[in-house]
């Protein structure tokens, strides 16, 4: 859930694109309460608890972990959390906030972690792994910090069902993040992250409203001027669609809560978000 500006280091370093570096604006990319809709904010949630319902003791990895709010809660008595993202601002915001509760944070490159090999037992990637045009140079980062009998769990929006987001620059449906996961865990499960139907209603009210505005772009600019201009364009614009498209839509007064995601082995291209387990690293011969 960290952000990175356009075409330069983030989270991922060089290979990201479009994530804003002070983490203080809304991009679409860091979910802010009051201001995200209830029913993003509720997903993100949901994809995080989800994650700690499988989690056991030793030590955590949250990569992307932006201003600590999510990492937090991995905390545990038995459990160590750092969290990594590229951020300075982030991270010293999530040092400032969640450090006297125990969580560690550094900033680092995702594609180039700062930990040895086997550093840890369990690692989160959440929201994170569509950023790169290379993804998988993350996923085998991922595998080498990890220990033997390791586990990392991706959260990433199921191709399909995704909104246009410039952000978003490689989208997955489960075949190929399966195939991708098992070049580099002996291990992997591939399950949706999806919602019930007045929920996923929402998403798709609001996705029908965001097409009729791209529609007033006949000439698919946004397509064809740099995509720095885009993603320009898109966080200054955001703000001012989630007013439009979305108002009402937050600051609690949905009733929408991470209670109203559920996850699911029935995949189709419906379904909002994927969820893969990948155990024990593969290791170069």
């Amino acid at each position: 859930m960290s952000e990175s500006s356009s075409g330069t280091g983030s989270s991922g370093g060089p290979a990201v694109v479009g994530r804003e570096r002070s983490g203080k604006r809304l991009t679409g990319e860091r979910p802010m309460e009051g201001v995200t809709p209830d029913s993003l904010l509720a997903l993100h949630a949901a994809g995080y608890r989800t994650v700690i319902e499988r989690l056991g003791k030793g030590t955590m990895l949250d990569v992307g972990c932006g201003q600590g709010f999510e990492s937090a809660r991995f905390l545990a008595g038995d459990r160590v959390v750092i969290g990594a993202d590229y951020s300075a601002d982030a991270v010293e915001a999530a040092r400032h906030r969640w450090g006297p509760s125990g969580l560690q944070v550094a900033q680092m490159n995702a594609l180039s972690l700062g930990f040895a090999q086997g550093s840890f037992d369990w690692a989160c990637s959440s929201h994170l792994i569509e950023h790169f045009d290379d993804p998988e140079g993350h996923v085998k980062e991922l595998s080498r910090v990890l220990s033997d009998q390791g586990t990392a769990f991706f959260l990433t929006p199921n191709a399909p069902a995704d909104f246009e987001n410039p952000f978003h620059i490689h989208l997955f449906e489960p075949p190929e993040l399966r195939d991708l996961l098992g070049r580099h865990f002996h291990d992997v499960t591939v399950q949706g992250l999806d919602a019930v139907p007045h929920v996923k209603a929402d998403f798709t009210a609001r996705r029908v409203k965001a097409n009729k505005v791209l529609k007033l772009d006949i000439l698919d600019l946004r397509h064809r001027i740099p995509r720095s201009w885009y993603i320009g364009i898109y966080t200054r614009a955001l703000p001012l669609a989630y007013k439009v498209i979305a108002r009402g839509d937050s600051g609690g007064m949905t009733g929408i809560t991470a209670d109203d995601f559920f996850v699911t082995d029935d995949l189709d291209r419906t379904t909002m978000v994927l969820f893969a387990t990948a155990s024990r690293p593969r290791r170069p011969a």
